[in-house]
């Protein structure tokens, strides 16, 4: 265990930014799943790895000799329509049955997709290099990647967009309305099959966003998707469905959990660190629920 953190104040600084940077692009992806499990009642395991797609999206146009920060803009067009297809074929099947059948078929999805993506581009680490330079602090005694501003500017930037969309657009308001009651939202006429596809879309939209600023700020390996779905569950049952500056300070409070973590633990037991905090977190709700269960009898 290194306690030099603490020894070196500019550490915790470092360590804090770091973790404020990356938790907004966690909060942006838990957004997307917080949107859809709200929406539909469906808990999607396959989160982490629509992310990684995405990822990989912009990975390719920098193969091909294009900016990957334009994946931003190309990754979640061609990732609304992966995710509104995987709705029709698999999704649609789901949405009414219970919540367990839907774990099933999200994790079905998942493997699947980590197939494709060690099939079609190996299963090197790769990372799509932006160029973009780092910020110098504090006379230079603390580094930040241009690239991690990027990343939370976007994500910023997206979710703020999807704010307004939600709240002016016609599909955002009948998305809210089946979100509150799909039974009346559907007699009223709103067409919830429309509403249930277009919201898996922009699920799938926000994780390519995600992913296009993952692959220049951290790697992008086939089977590294895991891990950001456990991040995006942690968040959205830490902050509640639909509150979305909840989710932002929840996403942030994870970055910085992960660095300190990292700092304190070592680069090795980080992830290890998240799935446990994650336990910690699921012992504590049903501690809770069962505790309010006692009171109201």
């Amino acid at each position: 265990m290194d306690l030099l953190i603490f020894q070196a104040p500019i550490l915790m600084v470092q360590a804090s930014l770091d973790g404020i940077l990356l938790g907004i692009l966690f909060a942006l992806i838990a957004y997307g799943m917080a949107l859809q499990w709200g929406v539909m009642n469906i808990i999607n395991i396959a989160q982490g790895d629509l992310v990684i797609l995405g990822g990989y999206i912009a990975y390719t146009m920098y193969l091909v000799g294009i900016h990957p920060a334009w994946g931003v803009i190309v990754s979640p067009i061609i990732m609304y329509f992966v995710g509104w297809g995987l709705y029709k074929l698999v999704i649609n099947k789901v949405v009414d049955r219970d919540l367990f059948i839907s774990i099933l078929a999200t994790f079905g999805i998942a493997i699947v997709f980590q197939q494709l993506m060690n099939f079609i581009f190996g299963a090197d680490v790769v990372v799509a290099q932006s160029e973009y330079g780092t910020t110098m602090l504090f006379d230079n005694s603390v580094t930040l990647p241009n690239s991690k501003i990027f990343a939370a500017f976007i994500s910023v930037i997206y979710a703020i967009g999807l704010v307004i969309y939600m709240r002016r657009s016609k599909l955002g308001r009948a998305i809210r309305a089946t979100a509150q009651n799909a039974r009346a939202a559907k007699i009223l006429g709103v067409d919830t099959e429309k509403v249930y596809a277009a919201t898996f879309g922009i699920n799938a939209a926000l994780c390519g966003v995600a992913g296009a600023l993952i692959s220049i700020t951290l790697t992008l390996h086939p089977y590294v998707g895991l891990p950001y779905t456990v991040r995006s569950f942690m968040i959205v049952i830490v902050a509640g469905l639909g509150n979305l500056p909840a989710v932002a300070l929840s996403g942030m409070g994870l970055g910085l959990f992960e660095e300190f973590a990292d700092y304190i633990l070592g680069t090795e037991f980080r992830i290890g660190a998240v799935f446990m905090l994650l336990v910690f977190i699921l012992v504590y709700r049903r501690f809770k629920l069962s505790k309010k269960r006692e009171y109201l009898k």
